[in-house]
């Protein structure tokens, strides 16, 4: 398949035509970005890594009955994708309070919530992502309401399988965002990557974490975090 220009580039990812017009290539850089692009970093092999992580989780996905974009790895850095028309919505689930969460409701880092947390936001990066009621969301068509119902749905079915998945290799499942579009037929399929760059991850007895937040809080370590993550999963 002949890879052609490039149609997006992203904080971290590029995606290229090809010769197939339902079909995209996805180039992982080795870029890190945090605070919305406001902090920027990097280290060699990052794109690599978070390509093999991903391609883990979105074919454990698959087997569990979750409909990805995900064709199949092409090289170290990039994969095949059904191109799809991503849906401007950022989908965020929450089963422990961290973050932004608990900066803007108060609630101690590391208290666990009495039931995952769906939260939607506005996939605008100029508007600092807000968040959104699933009342706006259908208000501002950003998604139909049969759409928010299936993606609800969906990502709450990949949370489940997601705490398992890490719990098996010790990690703490916190938070994560995911992103859904629309293929060539309409149907709904879960999109971009799920990575230490989108996930929250902790140690399951330390606490220690293994994810972006090393970088976005000047841990130190991110590197090994990600190479460690990586690892677990392909030894699971």
């Amino acid at each position: 398949m002949e890879k052609r220009e490039l149609l997006y580039r992203g904080k971290a990812k590029d995606i290229y035509a090809t010769d197939n017009p339902d079909v995209c290539v996805m180039r992982y850089r080795d870029d890190l970005t945090a605070l919305n692009g406001g902090k920027k970093g990097s280290f060699p092999g990052k794109g690599a890594l978070n390509r093999r992580i991903s391609d883990m989780i979105f074919a454990f996905l698959e087997t569990g009955g979750v409909k990805t974009h995900f064709i199949k790895t092409i090289n170290e850095y990039e994969v095949l994708i059904r191109k799809v028309h991503i849906l401007p919505l950022e989908v965020i689930v929450r089963n422990i309070a961290a973050g932004s969460f608990s900066k803007k409701y108060g609630v101690p880092e590391g208290k666990p919530l009495k039931m995952a947390l769906l939260e939607f936001s506005l996939k605008d990066d100029a508007l600092g992502d807000p968040m959104i009621s699933p009342s706006h969301a259908i208000a501002l068509e950003l998604v139909t309401e049969e759409q928010l119902n299936q993606i609800s749905g969906v990502a709450m079915g990949i949370n489940n399988l997601l705490k398992a998945l890490f719990d098996r290799v010790n990690l703490t499942l916190v938070d994560f965002k995911i992103e859904f579009g629309t293929g060539s037929g309409g149907n709904i399929l879960l999109a971009d990557e799920i990575t230490p760059d989108t996930c929250r991850l902790w140690e399951k007895d330390a606490g220690v974490k293994m994810d972006k937040d090393r970088f976005r809080q000047d841990l130190g370590g991110v590197e090994e975090a990600y190479r460690e993550v990586a690892n677990r999963l392909a030894n699971y």
